[in-house]
């Protein structure tokens, strides 16, 4: 045990003022390697967690699972995108477990205005329906980790630890921010070749709602795409609604995503295209 103390003072001497996450991994790696048990609620005083989802029922049993863990915190519950978002910005929590199926603002949404909003609280998201199509979604919104909604509970709260360590949990797969983006970008490859016609530029977009697509890529908001493309605000928002409407999505991300594996647009995309 003596030792076990070392290595933890040594430890916080070095990281505690960096990086949080890092300083709990290296902690649970060394106590890992010498074959000592850990005790999570030993290295950390408490993770703060929100629970975002629209059935009750469901919402609770998530609640209740995640208060038996020692360490977690559960500060506060919603039930739809637009309530979790204002419950995000106030309380800053360290993780949200939200569905993706939320009426009104989405959990994809959600998850994409809080990365563009470069809010401290890393999301994870659970759906009832677990395809491809879907996990990319969520991995271009900025998800940290998604699980299928039948999770065993051990394992939602393995996720959540991890993601809280600063990993992206995708299904059963972990992964450093290096390994996500490059398992992202192949991801996305295989999916433009698997949707796109060889050779073939058309896409069903007027020239200035690619330029809008493109802003919108690259994580402008409407005000921003405005001033850059030099139109107003509410023209703006009239492009995309007619993006949405062409290609039969709900919201921006899905827009990004459908444009991604149809090879209209690519992750390599930096500049405006040049206005006449």
């Amino acid at each position: 045990m003596p030792r076990r103390s070392a290595k933890r003072t040594w430890l916080c001497t070095v990281g505690l003022g960096h990086d949080l996450p890092r300083l709990i991994v290296g902690w649970v790696d060394l106590c890992y390697t010498q074959g000592k048990p850990y005790n999570w609620q030993e290295m950390m005083e408490e993770l703060t967690i929100i629970v975002v989802d629209d059935h009750p029922l469901f919402r609770q049993g998530v609640i209740n699972t995640l208060l038996l863990e020692p360490g977690f915190k559960v500060v506060g519950e919603a039930f739809n995108g637009k309530t979790a978002l204002a419950l995000i910005r106030n309380l800053m929590p360290a993780v949200a477990v939200v569905d993706i199926n939320l009426p009104g603002v989405n959990g994809l949404q959600v998850t994409h205005q809080v990365n563009q909003s470069k809010l401290p609280t890393r999301v994870v998201l659970l759906t009832a329906y677990d395809d491809q199509d879907q996990i990319l979604h969520a991995a271009w919104a900025g998800a940290a980790g998604y699980c299928a909604k039948d999770v065993d509970p051990s394992r939602l709260i393995w996720a959540i630890k991890q993601v809280f360590a600063g990993k992206y949990v995708i299904q059963d797969q972990v992964m450093n921010p290096k390994e996500f983006s490059a398992w992202l970008d192949e991801q996305m490859e295989k999916a433009r070749h698997l949707y796109s016609e060889p050779g073939s530029p058309f896409h069903p977009l007027s020239d200035r709602e690619m330029e809008v697509l493109l802003c919108v890529l690259k994580g402008m908001s409407n005000k921003e795409i405005a001033a850059a493309l030099e139109i107003s605000h509410q023209t703006v928002k009239n492009h995309v609604t007619s993006i949405l409407r062409k290609f039969n999505v709900e919201d921006r991300t899905q827009a990004v995503v459908y444009a991604l594996k149809h090879g209209w647009v690519t992750l390599k995309d930096q500049t405006l295209p040049s206005q006449e």
